[in-house]
């Protein structure tokens, strides 16, 4: 489990072809001290595992289907990534709860300056967009933000300034890919909202209930 909130941005040091996918190989900063095998890193919203550690640089196994499905198949060799590492059972919940398990490829369509911040605009699928609310939580290549409004084939975002100096959005551009990740408990009102099209079997269909039986509220 995740915040979205990125600790550091690491720099992808090789990228190596592997009998069940490709082998990410990242140059960790400051929050790398004590990374050790086993350990689950959110590397651009995708949970991955440590497979070895040497001299600063970690290693990471992704798939061919995570490849496929997340933006980690373009990555390059040079190429800044948003870090985090598993939220520990003592840490904080700054964010939201992101599981690391990307639920679609969007991509950014705007970019225009907005005062201090900037608008971004994000296209995203029925995959994504389902589960986004006004004012909710999506997670953007790892980072907890707030989505400011949901349209038909895309959302939008206002990015504050210290987000783009810490994070992947600072140098991103129209055009460019981004893994999404909506946010869970939407999903699991959604889930409980429609499955069953009688009031009996959804227990009258409220948001409030939905929650319950979710039991994210008391």
């Amino acid at each position: 489990m995740f915040t979205g909130l990125i600790v550091e941005m690491w720099e992808v040091d090789s990228l190596r072809p592997s009998a069940t996918g490709m082998t990410i190989v990242l140059r960790g900063g400051p929050a790398a001290k004590g990374a050790e095998v086993g350990d689950s890193i959110a590397i651009n919203g995708v949970c991955l595992t440590v497979t070895s550690v040497n001299q600063g640089r970690l290693s990471f196994d992704a798939s061919s289907e995570t490849l496929k499905s997340t933006g980690l198949g373009s990555l390059r060799p040079g190429e800044k990534v948003n870090i985090e590492p598993a939220l520990r059972a003592d840490g904080k919940l700054g964010g939201h709860f992101v599981t690391g398990h990307v639920d679609a490829v969007g991509r950014i369509r705007l970019i225009e300056k907005d005062g201090e911040a900037w608008r971004i605009e994000v296209s995203a699928s029925d995959d994504v967009l389902r589960y986004l609310v006004d004012k909710g939580s999506v997670a953007v290549d790892g980072i907890s933000l707030t989505v400011v409004k949901v349209f038909e084939d895309y959302f939008t975002l206002v990015i504050i300034p210290h987000t783009a100096k810490i994070t992947t959005i600072g140098f991103r551009k129209p055009g460019d890919e981004v893994n999404l990740e909506a946010d869970i408990i939407g999903k699991y009102v959604h889930r409980f909202l429609n499955r069953g099209q009688d009031a009996s079997d959804s227990g009258g269909g409220s948001l409030t209930d939905a929650l319950r039986k979710s039991g994210f509220m008391a």
